[in-house]
């Protein structure tokens, strides 16, 4: 199979087919959209894929014929028929400043009305919005198609300016309204972004929103799938460990937990570089997510594993954003499995999606914390070396030298009760960011360690607590007299345990004991 141009950032459907690109083909979703319902709601990552989907409906409707030969939806669509389409983009806006939304918007709507031929009718946006539809409709004899990308991106803009995000808000809940008021000439509608903020803050009058993000018969319609990895994309695999590709870049998940989709914009970048990397996160991780985990004391261990019901995923507004809302609906963690709890409610257990956002989240927290990223590299590096050699001396080295680095206002942030779990979370982090295996509160049939770490050539069982006099040496004697390691005797390798007491009063490392399992 002949290689094909990469759409590396290509989000419009035209040059795509135009240009001999490779193309995932998801026209299906949308001919089963059209025919099955009127509204719509998906919220996905950024650089998932929305707007290029959103454009593909636009071409869609617009009859564009020529574009979507050899695809699932050319025989089955009316191509006698084309719909006129208003489509807002919020995608390049920047609505930090008051007067910025509403320009953005008075823009949009005056450049459609001049492609339609249609005079400008200079209003407040909300009520020019509603003239255009029904202008449009009335012309053209066809109900119209509105398409809304990166709907929520004024708010985002500015939730460090709390009062600005809710006037931002305000403002879009009076625009939105309309696509209800104006049922009548809307065909079909179709409101992407990264979050969903709730309905009763922005969609209140939106009440006929489907929302499709957690639909299990649309949870690939962004992102690639396996069989698109080994089919589309087969010219690019010769040369790449495809063991790898999996491990860094599969596993998002908005249906079942065995239907996972790569990152299509980190994949794409992997096949031009050819290099494994976090393509995806370093295009642009919120200063705001690593600083209200921080805030918010969030052991970073914890983040795999989280359990949230559908109403703590949905519940996002300004001022109130649930931690577990806030890092599934931005991408940083996704759906791991489902429960039905004995409430009959069902439940989501979170779980990072793969190495490129476990890894590069935790260095994230590790530099916001440290203050220091080019220290903390160099501190990564020489523990892989030390997990590497069994280094013991070095690794105690390590630990008190890092202790006593991180600065007093860390420390006052936290109670005696949290220092367990806070640092325990750092070292997690700093496990994570080396590349070893972590797996945090490991379970084994005689209870749970702390840690577990993981190299090719060994294992370490860590065990954290709060030294006390009278208690000295009670992290190591937990993970000796409950065998934690038996379970990883088959692996055949050196099995170390450690025991680590920080000391509340000094900020030091009291206690670091070592033993051979």
């Amino acid at each position: 199979m002949a290689k094909r141009r990469l759409p590396t950032g290509i989000q419009t459907f035209r040059e795509l087919r135009e240009s001999d690109c490779y193309y995932v083909d998801k026209t299906g979703y949308a001919l089963r959209l059209f025919q099955s319902g009127k509204h719509y709601f998906l919220s996905r990552p950024r650089r998932f894929g929305k707007s290029l989907f959103l454009d593909t409906l636009k071409e869609l409707f617009d009859g564009s014929q020529s574009l979507f030969v050899g695809l699932d939806v050319h025989d089955h669509w009316d191509w006698s028929v084309a719909f006129p389409v208003v489509r807002l983009d919020f995608g390049g806006l920047n609505a930090t400043k008051p007067s910025a939304l509403d320009e953005h918007v008075q823009e949009q709507l005056a450049e459609i009305e001049n492609d339609a031929n249609m005079p400008t009718h200079q209003a407040s946006a909300p009520l020019r919005f509603r003239h255009l539809l029904r202008t449009l409709h009335r012309d053209s004899g066809q109900r119209v198609c509105v398409l809304v990308d990166e709907y929520d991106k004024p708010i985002l803009d500015a939730l460090e300016k709390p009062d600005l995000a809710r006037a931002n808000r305000e403002y879009l809940h009076g625009l939105y309204g309309m696509i209800k008021s104006c049922d009548a000439h809307i065909r079909f509608s179709f409101l992407t972004g990264v979050s969903k903020f709730s309905k009763v803050s922005l969609f209140s009058g939106l009440n006929n929103l489907i929302d499709i993000t957690l639909d299990e018969r649309y949870a690939a319609i962004c992102g690639y799938t396996e069989s698109d990895i080994d089919t589309v994309f087969a010219a690019e695999l010769p040369g790449l460990d495809r063991e790898q590709i999996r491990e860094w870049y599969n596993g998002y998940s908005w249906g079942l937990p065995a239907d996972t989709v790569y990152n299509p914009f980190a994949l794409l970048l992997l096949f031009d570089k050819r290099t494994f990397a976090p393509w995806w996160f370093e295009t642009g991780t919120p200063s705001f997510l690593t600083k209200l985990l921080t805030e918010r004391c969030v052991a970073a261990y914890r983040l795999d594993g989280l359990r949230a019901s559908m109403a703590l995923l949905n519940s996002f507004d300004v001022g109130s954003i649930a931690t577990e809302a806030l890092l599934f609906q931005t991408g940083y963690l996704t759906v791991g499995r489902r429960e039905r709890g004995d409430d009959g409610i069902e439940y989501f257990r979170l779980a990072y999606p793969n190495r490129e956002v476990r890894q590069s989240l935790n260095l994230s927290l590790l530099n916001y914390v440290t203050g220091d990223p080019s220290q903390r590299e160099e501190q990564s590096q020489d523990l892989q070396g030390l997990l590497r050699s069994g280094d013991m001396d070095g690794l105690e080295a390590w630990f008190r030298a890092l202790f006593a680095g991180i600065p007093y206002h860390w420390h006052s942030r936290n109670t005696i009760a949290d220092y367990e779990g806070y640092y325990a979370s750092v070292f997690y982090s700093f496990f994570v960011g080396s590349g070893a295996t972590v797996t945090a509160e490991d379970s084994g049939s005689t209870g749970r360690a702390d840690l577990a770490v993981q190299t090719a050539s060994r294992t370490y069982l860590f065990e954290f607590k709060v030294f006390t006099a009278s208690q000295q040496g009670a992290a190591l004697r937990q993970l000796q007299e409950r065998d934690y390691a038996a379970k990883y005797h088959h692996r055949g390798l050196p099995i170390h345990l450690v025991g680590v007491e920080f000391n509340a009063q000094t900020r030091t490392v009291e206690v670091f004991e070592t033993a051979f399992a």
